[in-house]
């Protein structure tokens, strides 16, 4: 009698076991099929089309590295595979291997997001535990490996762009790592050509560029061809991301682009607590993955890593110039940039960028300063939730204010939750003045704003969210901005446009509408906006409503 192959327990939610209703539903829409030892159902690096249950039999997920197969996960009866990438396009992490002969269903990935929209329940059940599946693997370190020096900008560049798209990588620091010379060696490369990227266990890119990894790494990068649509959305925060729901579900041709990862700056908060409808919160993270989801469900079309550089006019259309000299044109455009982290007035501070300076809290970042005193830089929201998570894994947080008054800008909710939290102390009217440190961070510099008084503070790291400049450079002259570059909306567009004529219909502009007509801008890129996830993701949907009427009284018919 052969030995019996243990299954991985589900400590996480992350394997539920289907049920035979659930697995009766599924069946509608797939075929059984017999397994037999040592059968692939899907590789790493490749695109899986089907979405598999075990029926019977075993079958085991394991990642490739070193010539070696390491085994993260064994599944029975009942189990389904795969995990969010399966959802979204990319290609795959992991292997599906059978250990034991038995039967799959397998299901169409085109028919499984059918299926979601008439099963709602047990979509949700898949969706949520796919999400924690991939967080999963990114605590595990699975995926590619990147290696090179904690002091390299490109090595940095790498890993933010890992980190905020949520890819699955190990990082092989130089510095730290015995054995990444020997593997380095083993690869023919030496320290001076890293940053390099190590692919399934075999293929290697050298200092690739965000584009080229992620064509290497299955995301839906730009189209070959010219983009014509209805709506192009220029960046995918919450508001873009809401813009693409609703512009998608209401049937127009829409395509979202951005410059690093969807998400934006909320992609960065490890809680949003006051979001509606998630009474025990969600991370940034989580809820931009299941935003783009739902708006690729509709039909909309995701290409990221993709820079807008221009934006102009012909032929009845607008003309978004992108990187890499390609062209998206639109009758409608939706600007949702956002904004980039203002960083600190300190001497030195290009030093530490990346290596003890950082502009997110997620679990990435949390990893890295485990059990070591740090400091958080801000009295917004973004810093208090920063402060709150990171709690969790460093030895003490600090929050510097520059105000005296923690609730001037910061949720109360928030500041009833750091006042309850012992491991975060406040430092009110407190600025950082100096940072400490020999290439790696040892502390800060702080002064008291209203007393002059200086002391130093010991931190191994240091978060910084003191507010955004907005993304608007691209746009050069083509809209009216305010005096901090923000872009201007409704009557105060026009009258900085200086251009009347064009706007002699009645109720126009609209109210997200900038000085260009068809141009609307959402989220924290717009002059006056809330800086908020759900007043984003009102504007976003507001935009479509707003389009339609634009597009009904031009005359253009959807493409």
């Amino acid at each position: 009698m052969s030995e019996q192959i243990p299954e991985t327990p589900d400590l996480y939610g992350a394997y539920p076991r289907l049920g035979d209703e659930a697995i009766a539903t599924l069946a509608r829409y797939g075929e059984r099929r017999p397994t037999r030892v040592g059968d692939v159902l899907f590789q790493e690096g490749e695109p899986c089309p089907t979405f598999y249950v075990v029926l019977s039999g075993k079958v085991a997920i394991v990642e490739r590295y070193d010539d070696e197969e390491h085994v993260l996960g064994v599944h029975g009866h009942g189990r389904f595979l795969g995990e969010l990438g399966l959802l979204t396009g990319q290609a795959g992490f992991l292997r599906a291997v059978v250990r034991e002969a038995g039967e799959v269903l397998a299901v169409p990935v085109t028919d499984l997001r059918a299926m979601v929209g008439k099963e709602p329940a047990l979509g949700d059940l898949i969706l949520r535990a796919y999400l924690i599946r991939r967080t999963i693997l990114i605590e595990l370190g699975a995926g590619f490996r990147i290696i090179g020096s904690r002091y390299s900008p490109d090595a940095r560049r790498l890993r933010e762009f890992a980190a905020r798209n949520r890819i699955p990588h190990k990082w092989i620091d130089l510095e730290e790592d015995t054995e990444a010379d020997e593997l380095l060696h083993h690869l023919g490369f030496t320290p001076e050509d890293t940053p390099v990227v190590i692919l399934r266990g075999e293929r290697v890119l050298r200092n690739p560029s965000n584009a080229e990894l992620a064509r290497a790494i299955g995301l839906p990068v730009p189209l070959a061809r010219e983009i014509v649509g209805d709506l192009v959305v220029v960046g995918a925060g919450p508001a873009g991301l809401a813009a693409a729901v609703y512009g998608a579900s209401e049937g127009l041709a829409t395509f979202v682009i951005d410059a690093v990862a969807t998400g934006g700056q909320a992609a960065t908060s490890s809680r949003i607590e006051n979001y509606l409808g998630f009474p025990s919160g969600i991370s940034g993270g989580e809820l931009a993955e299941r935003a783009v989801i739902q708006a690729e469900r509709f039909g909309a079309k995701f290409s990221v890593p993709v820079e807008a550089v221009s934006l102009g006019q012909r032929d009845g259309f607008y003309v978004i110039g992108l990187d890499e000299g390609k062209v998206a044109n639109a009758h409608a455009v939706v600007i949702a940039t956002g904004a980039r982290y203002r960083k600190l007035d300190v001497p030195g501070l290009e030093e530490f960028e990346g290596e003890g300076v950082y502009y997110a809290a997620t679990l990435f970042e949390a990893q890295l300063c485990l059990r070591d005193p740090v400091i958080v830089v801000g009295g917004g929201n973004s810093a208090g939730q920063a402060a709150i998570f990171l709690a969790q894994h460093a030895g003490r947080v600090r929050l510097l204010v520059r105000s005296g008054d923690l609730g001037k800008d910061m949720s109360r909710y928030l500041v009833d939750e750091i006042e309850r939290n012992r491991g975060v102390q406040v430092l009110l009217n407190t600025e950082v003045r100096e940072l400490i440190g020999d290439r790696a961070l040892q502390g800060v510099v702080a002064e008291n704003n209203r007393t002059g008084e200086r002391r130093e503070i010991e931190a191994r790291a240091v978060f910084v969210f003191i507010g955004a400049d907005p993304h608007t450079q691209w746009l050069a002259d083509e809209v009216a901005l305010d005096d901090k570059g923000f872009v201007l909306t409704g009557p105060d567009a026009v009258h900085a446009g200086g251009d009347g004529e064009r706007w002699e219909k009645p109720g126009r502009p609209f109210p997200l509408e900038t000085s260009r007509m068809g141009v609307f801008a959402v989220g924290d890129v717009r002059s006056g906006s809330i800086k908020r996830v759900a007043s984003a993701v009102g504007e976003g949907s507001m935009a479509i409503r707003l389009i339609h009427e634009h597009l009904e009284t031009g005359g253009l018919p959807p493409v």
